[in-house]
């Protein structure tokens, strides 16, 4: 899994902010009881970066989904493979 700062550090470098606040509000629901590791499913959507354009804005929004990206390139996604849209979605693809 990417570290928070390892988010911090790509955002850095390839947009000029680090976008810590869009990081966190990425995995806020991470290692809770209720979602452990299984918290990317809330927000790891192209819903969940439409809410971060509306909160943070459009350059936070291209942020977000570098993090998402990132992370479900761990979980095996490629780029050809279709990008969850909602968390029914995400999960329905198998990523939990």
């Amino acid at each position: 899994m990417s570290t928070f700062d390892e988010h911090c550090a790509e955002s850095q470098e390839t947009f000029g902010k680090d976008f810590s606040e869009v990081h966190h509000w990425l995995d806020e629901f991470a290692g809770t009881p209720e979602y452990g590791f299984r918290h990317r499913k809330k927000r790891h959507h192209e819903a969940g970066i439409r809410l971060v354009e509306e909160m943070f804005g459009e350059a936070a929004a291209m942020a977000a989904r570098q993090h998402i990206i990132a992370d479900l390139k761990q979980e095996g996604w490629t780029e050809k493979d279709h990008f969850p849209q909602d968390e029914t979605d995400y999960v329905r693809m198998g990523l939990f």
